[in-house]
């Protein structure tokens, strides 16, 4: 169901997703500049981009699909590799900080829902749910290595230069060949792995 659908059947439940996952998107955007800009690399800084401020981050066609399909993108941040002293750790770190900040807020979510669900309104505990499916599966579609995913980043970073290399020329058709492969449900058993690791891991610091 896109969100405008869910907007006119259910607008409560829209206010209750539609935020979290806007700046759950936005959040993981902002981690990659900062992690960049803490590397040396003051691109993101520059051009405005270390802010919470949705006008910033927002792609108008990421939102449109967004709000249309539930599945949408904010404007990658601008990382210039060349500045950080270590470009293969940069590249590492840099594509694994908007995952990490999608499993620390997935982590945060499921601990407050434990901790609050006694008392808790029935709102609040969906809002905490909500808020940790969307940064799971953020953080699970990102982890996929077709670029220009992060994990496709993330494994450059440990790949020979020349493998590295081919894979970035990829890039420019990742996006088509991504809603192809999701389009013939190829992609979701990745996912659902990706999804199982991420819930693992978080129940393993939770118990």
């Amino acid at each position: 169901m896109g969100l405008l659908q869910l907007l006119i059947q259910d607008p409560l439940t829209f206010v209750l997703l539609a935020i979290p996952l806007l700046y759950s998107i936005i959040i993981h955007e902002l981690a990659h500049g900062w992690v960049a800009s803490l590397m040396g690399d003051p691109t993101a800084r520059v051009h405005g981009r270390l802010t919470l401020n949705p006008l910033k981050h927002l792609d108008p066609i990421g939102t449109a699909m967004l709000f249309i399909f539930g599945f949408g993108w904010a404007k990658p941040v601008p990382v210039n590799l060349s500045l950080i002293r270590n470009t293969r750790m940069g590249l590492i770190w840099v594509s694994s900080a908007g995952i990490i900040a999608n499993l620390i807020f997935a982590f945060l979510a499921i601990l407050l829902l434990r901790l609050l669900s006694p008392t808790s309104s029935d709102s609040i505990e969906l809002l905490l749910y909500y808020l940790a499916q969307i940064n799971i599966i953020l953080a699970s579609f990102n982890l996929i290595p077709i670029p220009p995913l992060d994990g496709s980043k993330i494994l450059m970073g440990f790949l020979p230069e020349r493998v590295g290399y081919v894979m970035a020329r990829l890039e420019p058709f990742g996006f088509f060949i991504i809603i192809g492969l999701l389009y013939l449900g190829a992609l979701d058993p990745v996912i659902q792995f990706f999804r199982w690791l991420i819930t693992s891991l978080i129940g393993a610091l939770l118990f």
